[in-house]
C-alpha cells in the first residue's frame, strides 16, 4: 500500500488532532475544536465583505531602510506571496448598505509586522474615515512590531494610536478584531483600543511569547493563558465570534453606528 502523502492531512496547532485535509472547508476551520487557520488578506475580505475598494497601495517600507540586503530580500518575498506591498490592506468596504473603513493584516507578509508603512496606511485609514464621518475596522495578525525597522517601528503605535484617538473624538465606532495571532506591539496599541473588541475562538493573543513571561517570572503560566477565551473570562474582549459568523455580525453592529 503507498504511503499516504502528509499534505492529505492538516494537524490543528491548537488541539494537536490531524483530520482530512477536505474537511477544513470554506472557511478553514479545524473540524474537531473550532481555530480558525490564518487567512491572507484578500482571502479574508473575499469571504467577510461585499465591496471592497483599497487605499494607499503603493505605499511600502521606506527607501532608507532597503541597504539592509537581507531585510529588503524579506520583503521582496512577502510581495510575491501576498500580492502587496505592505502587511495591511487598507480601504473601503460595505457590507449591504453600510460603508465602513476597513485594514485587514496579513500574516504572510513578514508576520503581519507593524513597520513604518503599515502605520502609515492604518494612520491614513482611519483619517480618512474620521473625514468620511465613516466607522472603521481592523482585523489584526501581527507578530508585533518589525525591529527592522528599529525605532520607527515602535513610533507607529503612538501614530496610529493618536489617529484612532481622533477618530473616537468625532463619536465614531472602532471594532478591532483580533485574529491569530496577535501581539507585541500591535496588541499594545491598537488592537485593544477599539470601542469593540472581539476575536476569533482559540486566538493567541499577548504581548511577550510564553517563554519570555516564563523565564521573567520564573513560573509556568496556565497553558490557555494567552488564548480568546481567558482574556474573555478576564475582562479584556467583549465578545468571541466564529468565523462563519463574523459577517452577521459585523453588519449588526456597524448598523448602531
Amino acid at each position: 500500500m503507498d504511503k499516504i502523502p502528509d499534505h492529505l492531512f492538516i494537524k490543528c496547532p491548537v488541539c494537536g488532532k490531524s483530520f482530512y485535509n477536505k474537511k477544513i472547508g470554506a472557511y478553514k476551520l479545524c473540524p474537531n475544536c473550532g481555530y480558525g487557520f490564518r487567512l491572507g488578506a484578500q482571502e479574508r475580505i473575499d469571504m467577510t465583505v461585499d465591496e471592497f475598494t483599497p487605499i494607499d497601495t503603493e505605499l511600502s517600507a521606506p527607501e532608507r531602510f532597503l541597504g539592509d540586503e537581507k531585510y529588503a530580500g524579506k520583503l521582496e518575498k512577502s510581495k510575491k506571496i501576498t500580492d502587496l506591498n505592505e502587511s495591511v490592506q487598507t480601504g473601503f468596504a460595505k457590507i449591504g448598505d453600510q460603508e465602513f473603513g476597513l485594514g485587514v493584516m496579513d500574516s504572510r507578509f513578514i508576520m503581519g509586522s507593524l513597520g513604518t508603512a503599515t502605520g502609515e496606511k492604518l494612520a491614513r485609514l482611519f483619517e480618512q474615515a474620521t473625514e468620511k464621518n465613516l466607522p472603521v475596522v481592523v482585523f489584526s495578525c501581527s507578530g508585533g512590531a518589525r525591529m527592522q525597522e528599529g525605532i520607527h517601528s515602535l513610533m507607529q503605535m503612538a501614530k496610529v494610536s493618536q489617529a484612532v484617538s481622533d477618530h473616537a473624538e468625532k463619536g465614531l465606532l472602532y471594532i478591532s478584531v483580533l485574529t491569530d495571532p496577535t501581539t507585541g506591539g500591535v496588541t499594545a496599541s491598537y488592537a485593544m483600543e477599539g470601542d469593540i473588541n472581539i476575536a476569533e475562538p482559540r486566538t493567541l493573543i499577548g504581548f511577550a511569547g510564553r517563554r519570555v513571561i516564563e523565564k521573567t517570572i520564573q513560573q509556568r503560566p496556565p497553558k490557555d493563558f494567552q488564548r480568546a477565551e481567558t482574556l474573555l473570562h478576564n475582562g479584556f474582549l467583549d465578545a468571541i465570534v466564529k468565523r462563519q459568523d463574523m459577517k452577521s455580525v459585523l453588519a449588526k453592529l456597524l448598523a448602531w453606528n
